[in-house]
């Protein structure tokens, strides 16, 4: 694959690293990018790179809860602009009371919704906002109790980041604590066990060769990938994090002093894992003054 000045700015952006070293990253592994950033890693030239998908489409996340359920909904829009529109606030807000009925965003899409089902909806709210729109996804999560938190609300219940926790026993306020925690650190999984494993051996194959390459015995590198690992699992898994209000304590112990068991959360941001094209809006003027 060739290696292109574009795709040395990309592992540069994404590391760190300077231009000679990711250009050697990308050749030792043929153009292949997360190949390269793990490479660089290896040779503790690069930290781990936060792969947090970059916001491309806008739109809004509404949370939302009844009788020890709670519901997270995501609904797009070309631009802000409408996300602010009440209307369309409205109607993201009707999306998530009709969550509360279903499972998945099949079933969702076919709810009833005023007569209506949400799908025709949002058809019909295209025609009069005259942008394009789209239900993306829906969560949910049980519990004894079901808190939710919005980060920069527009509206009640409704921003651009929503997080519901589900707790046997504790109080709001502890569980609202929680959820801020959780719209701040971002955590991938609630415990080592909910973690994907491929991401967890992944995480130990890299820390294994980057230990490799200190050239210490084979006994201080186990002990070395042991600490690293544990060290990998604390930052990622909610349980595992240090509590943002006291960092102290890890979430786990500040639940058990509350007196509160977390069994779930939601965490969903407008936007993450949709790439958005980027526009140059100087070379934009420039070509049409010259056109």
């Amino acid at each position: 694959m060739a290696i292109t000045a574009a795709l040395v700015k990309e592992l540069r952006e994404s590391t760190g690293v300077g231009m000679m070293d990711a250009k050697k990253a990308l050749v030792e592994n043929d153009g292949d990018m997360e190949a390269a950033q793990d490479w660089l890693r290896t040779k503790g030239l690069a930290k781990a790179a936060k792969k947090a998908g970059r916001t491309a489409a806008e739109g809004l996340v509404a949370v939302t809860v009844a009788g020890g359920k709670g519901v997270a909904v995501e609904v797009n829009s070309e631009t802000d602009f409408v996300a602010k529109n009440a209307e369309f606030q409205e109607m993201v807000s009707g999306i998530a009371a009709a969550a509360l009925t279903v499972s998945d965003v099949d079933g969702l899409n076919g709810a009833d919704m005023g007569g209506k089902t949400v799908a025709d909806t949002i058809t019909d709210k295209i025609a009069t906002i005259g942008e394009n729109m789209s239900l993306r996804r829906m969560a949910s999560v049980e519990g004894e109790n079901v808190v939710t938190y919005v980060h920069n609300a527009v509206t009640d219940g409704m921003g651009k980041i929503g997080v519901l926790v589900a707790m046997n026993g504790g109080d709001e306020a502890f569980g609202r604590q929680i959820a801020m925690h959780i719209a701040a650190a971002n955590p991938q999984a609630l415990n080592e066990a909910a973690l994907d494993p491929a991401i967890v051996e992944k995480e130990r194959q890299v820390l294994t060769d980057q230990a490799r390459e200190s050239g210490k015995p084979e006994n201080i590198i186990e002990n070395m990938i042991k600490g690293r690992m544990k060290k990998f699992l604390a930052e990622v898994t909610l349980l595992g994090q240090d509590f943002v209000i006291n960092p102290d304590l890890t979430v786990e112990a500040a639940a058990k002093e509350a007196g509160a068991e977390i069994v779930g959360y939601v965490r969903m941001e407008v936007g993450e894992g949709i790439e958005k094209e980027e526009v140059d809006f100087a070379a934009e003027v420039a070509a049409a003054v010259q056109g």
